[in-house]
């Protein structure tokens, strides 16, 4: 079953919310509780007090335990906190037998009612026989069965200084707690207090009781409201990649107009700005294609047709066909395979399928090499040609990490584009300087030059400077794209600007020894080139 991302996003943000809400609420309740017990504490050890201070008022009266020993009924008004004997006012105590509340607040629960007198007078009545046994039978089986009493009344028992039972059981005093009784320092007794649970109001309880009800009630609550916040949040969240997942479909179907609107700079926003970016670089890939397959088309179909009509004029016995024909026809043909031996190795630059042998090369001596190779075609075309070093450099190592055959086709090319273009009596200079680990080669020739608005397009296919250089020299503009292409696969850069001669100064940078290495690990692999295709020739 497939779940959308919308309901992922709810799942997710109901499921952190109740997350969020049972820690808190386990949270909450374990602070009530541990706040709950102090209090209890705290009450119980008044209590303790309140009773410690009776029995001693007791003691100071009578000399002794003779006669609260002898008298149970005065043991239990003690405990529960009944007025001394011969007081006017009568206190009446809530149910000692489960849970008593504050003995010393009186007429609480009813007053004067027979619910409140009711337990005390159970409690009393059923007051063990024997002399001094405390808690009562029915208290003592409910300790035996492992069920200690809530009231404190019930669980404690009083010992005489010699650590006599007054009241209690000889049974339980080895898990009691005891409290010394002191009257003026002295010490009088003990109350010997058995274990019990840390709540024993029936008060506490009932707040309790209530307290959880409603942190479970205020739980689910803040549940259902996250579940409601949680659905039209998720939604919201995803509208963005909706319309993400609608645009990659347009642009899928072919259609690179498609956008997205973009708000924001989060990681949505971004994603919409580079959706955006790619859907304009597929836009002008496709425009490049469109344009690439135009110029083909065009720069094919000039040859072809001249070719064409000098073979229908010899048919047609217009033109002889003698060696001077055929001479043309012969140069046509060659004009037209060396067009598309450039398409093809133009396409295989841009594939990175060419192969390269890389190695060690000095690349002064390569150039200079180079220069030797045109110096013939230079004279004779009256253009001066001069190579130079800057300062001292001639003596540095200019090893570069490349292949000496494709590094030769790049300034073959380069020195071919200055013999097609510039005017006879001008000249190119060849100027190689280091500069940040990298060997700069400039070309710099005389006029004609290139207007600025052009400078750019120069490493585009097919791309010629109609209004500045010729065509009579039959060139197919794409002599600087493939240029282009050979100094990326050897980590380089090629760029073009406007010569200090008046022509045009073609720059390339090329890495020394280790850089280049690493920056051509690609092309040796033979994968395919990354460089953008809107290079071109000039």
């Amino acid at each position: 079953m497939q779940v959308s991302l919308r309901t992922k996003l709810f799942l997710i943000l109901l499921c952190v919310s109740l997350g969020t809400v049972i820690v808190t609420q386990g949270f909450v309740r374990w602070s009530f509780q541990r706040g709950l017990e102090r209090l209890a504490a705290e009450r119980q050890a008044q209590r303790l007090e309140a009773i410690a201070e009776r029995l001693s008022a007791i003691y100071a009266r009578d000399g002794g335990w003779d006669r609260l020993a002898a008298d149970k009924r005065l043991w239990v008004h003690t405990l529960v906190g009944a007025p001394p004997e011969g007081h006017r006012r009568r206190w009446v105590e809530p149910d000692v037998g489960d849970a008593p509340a504050h003995q010393d607040h009186p007429g609480r629960h009813g007053g004067r009612g027979p619910r409140a007198r009711r337990p005390l007078r159970e409690l009393l009545g059923d007051l063990p026989a024997e002399p001094g046994a405390w808690p009562p039978r029915r208290v003592l089986a409910r300790i035996q069965a492992g069920e200690p009493p809530r009231p404190l009344e019930l669980r404690l028992m009083l010992l005489d200084a010699a650590g006599d039972i007054v009241y209690g059981r000889e049974a339980l005093l080895a898990d009691a707690e005891r409290h010394p009784l002191r009257d003026g320092g002295g010490l009088i007794g003990s109350l010997a207090m058995l274990p019990g649970p840390p709540i024993t109001e029936l008060a506490d309880l009932r707040f309790r009781e209530r307290q959880t009800g409603a942190l479970w009630l205020i739980g689910l609550g803040v549940a259902l409201l996250a579940a409601l916040l949680a659905f039209p949040l998720s939604k919201r969240l995803t509208r963005p990649v909706v319309a993400f997942q609608r645009s990659m479909r347009r642009l899928a179907a072919g259609d690179y107009d498609a956008r997205v609107a973009v708000a924001g700079n989060d990681e949505l926003g971004r994603l919409g700005r580079d959706l955006n970016d790619l859907a304009a670089a597929l836009a002008q890939t496709e425009q490049a294609r469109r344009q690439w397959a135009a110029d083909i088309a065009h720069e094919l179909r000039t040859p072809l047709s001249l070719l064409r009509a000098d073979v229908e004029a010899m048919q047609d016995g217009v033109r002889p066909l003698d060696h001077a024909a055929l001479d043309a026809v012969h140069a046509d043909t060659l004009r037209l395979g060396r067009l598309i031996d450039d398409l093809y190795e133009l396409s295989m630059t841009d594939l990175g399928a060419l192969s390269y042998r890389k190695a060690p090369v000095d690349l002064l001596a390569l150039l200079s090499g180079e220069l030797d190779a045109f110096e013939g075609a230079f004279a004779e075309a009256g253009i001066a040609l001069a190579l130079s070093a800057d300062g001292a450099d001639e003596t540095r190592d200019w090893t570069v990490h490349g292949d000496p055959q494709r590094l030769t086709q790049l300034f073959g090319n380069l020195l071919r584009n200055t013999l097609a273009y510039t005017d006879r009596g001008g000249e190119l200079r060849v100027r190689l300087s280091r500069r940040a680990g990298s060997a700069h080669i400039d070309f710099d020739d005389t006029a004609p030059g290139v207007p600025a608005a052009d400078l750019p397009r120069l490493f585009e296919r097919l791309y010629r400077v109609d209004a500045s250089r010729s065509r009579a020299t039959g060139g197919a503009g794409l002599g600087l794209a493939i240029a282009r292409n050979i100094v990326a696969a050897h980590g380089g850069a090629i760029s073009a600007v406007a010569s200090p001669l008046g022509g045009l100064r073609v720059q390339v940078a090329l890495p020394l020894a280790a850089a280049a290495a690493a920056a051509g690990a690609r092309y040796n692999s033979g994968q395919p080139s990354r460089e953008p295709h809107t290079a071109g020739g000039s």
